[in-house]
């Protein structure tokens, strides 16, 4: 089993990350089971164009990193999106990156072609908030719900973190930290 996780975070090491590098300890107490991190930061990603190149051939017409990630995303069993939260929202990288997958939407909604739909595949959100909203996962739950349909991936249960702002904040949530790795082992072996 290979699960791929993206960090969506700007920063390296902050609460969204040390969050998915939990997961990680988790997965990784399973044999024959890998884990992969993306850092989009990293990454040349060009927003969708909106050009509508793909609804005619189910691919991005813009070449960058992305294309790459096309077939990892394809070929994992599990994905992570892991972002901290800006805005009620997810992060400006993770966006794009989910934008990027309107070429996954038109392989599904107009050329009809499924891709590993009959496998339990899941999406997983992992998000950190700094304030205590409400609803301040609403907006970042309906977009990585959208994007695991259009890759056929059920969605699975998300982790949802509040009150995390400043870097570290995250270590003084061990009840996250401990639910991460237990989330992390049941993924692995197909409890969640």
């Amino acid at each position: 089993m290979h699960i791929l996780i993206i960090l969506g975070s700007p920063r390296k090491n902050g609460n969204s990350e040390t969050l998915a590098r939990s997961v990680a300890i988790g997965i990784q107490e399973i044999p024959d089971t890998t884990v992969d991190f993306i850092r989009l930061n990293d990454l040349r990603i060009s927003p969708c164009q909106g050009c509508g190149g793909c609804n005619k051939t189910s691919t991005c017409v813009i070449e960058d990193d992305m294309t790459a990630l096309y077939e990892k995303v394809d070929l994992c069993d599990h994905l992570i999106l892991v972002s901290p939260i800006y805005f009620y929202g997810l992060s400006a990288q993770c966006k794009t990156f989910v934008d990027r997958f309107q070429a996954r939407w038109a392989r599904k909604y107009l050329s009809g072609i499924r891709f590993r739909n009959n496998e339990q595949r899941q999406g997983i959100l992992l998000a950190t908030a700094a304030t205590e909203g409400k609803k301040v996962f609403d907006g970042a739950l309906l977009t990585a719900r959208t994007l695991f349909d259009a890759l056929d991936l059920e969605c699975g249960e998300s982790l949802l973190v509040r009150g995390v702002d400043q870097r570290g904040a995250i270590q003084t949530q061990a009840q996250y930290l401990k639910q991460a790795i237990t989330m992390g082992r049941e993924l692995a072996t197909g409890k969640h």
